[in-house]
């Protein structure tokens, strides 16, 4: 039983390494998380990461349905996902680049409902194909038969997964609001800001749209 246990512990451990380096390696959701925290500050950072972690418990359901292994049996329809990330992603970016003239100075009103937030917070995580690579590649390792029952695991690594976005993303929208707060009073540097958060999401947009196109 304790020989069980340990190595059920060293399971968990190693999965929430893997799961720490995904996350904390910049990406679709850090950089929406961060977008949305300069532009409505901290509780629009918190209404962001609210819909990474339920877009994250959503790809676990998946993967522990199997959804993940059938990407993995028809390419074309991750393919299709790459694309669609790539164009949503695209389509953020520009909205900020756009709109970042608009922001002058930090103001006290938030440019846009936090439910919003939320949907496109979940939206991007459900298109991140990062995340699905992840569940095709990595999930299915340690989902085991002898590990126990399957929804157990499930739930297990997917509280591990919220629990890691929240406190890597989190410092991110701490540190983001600290940001905004010195940059207040600056509107120049405010709509240098934004648009720069969203020239880089259009740059990561055009990669993956790249990267999909020339998928076989």
């Amino acid at each position: 039983m304790e020989n069980l246990l340990f190595s059920d512990l060293s399971h968990l451990w190693l999965f929430f390494v893997l799961v720490l380096g995904i996350i904390a390696l910049p990406g679709m959701d850090m950089a929406f998380v961060l977008g949305s925290t300069l532009v409505d500050g901290r509780r629009g950072g918190a209404a962001a990461l609210a819909g990474i972690v339920a877009g994250g418990v959503a790809h676990t359901v998946m993967a522990a349905l199997g959804v993940g292994l059938m990407l993995q049996a028809v390419p074309a329809l991750f393919t299709l996902m790459l694309v669609g990330g790539a164009l949503y992603l695209g389509w953020i970016g520009w909205s900020l680049v756009r709109g970042a003239s608009a922001l002058g100075e930090v103001g006290a009103s938030r440019s846009r409902p936090l439910a919003a937030t939320f949907q496109q917070g979940l939206f991007t995580c459900l298109l991140n194909p990062k995340a699905y690579l992840f569940m095709v590649a990595v999930f299915p390792q340690f989902a085991r038969p002898e590990h126990g029952p399957m929804l157990a695991q499930a739930v297990a690594m997917g509280t591990i997964i919220a629990a890691t976005q929240v406190a890597v993303y989190g410092a991110v929208v701490f540190g983001a609001d600290r940001a905004r707060a010195f940059l207040h009073g600056s509107g120049r540097a405010q709509v240098f800001a934004g648009r720069t958060v969203g020239l880089v999401l259009m740059g990561g947009a055009a990669w993956m749209l790249w990267q999909g196109l020339r998928a076989p």
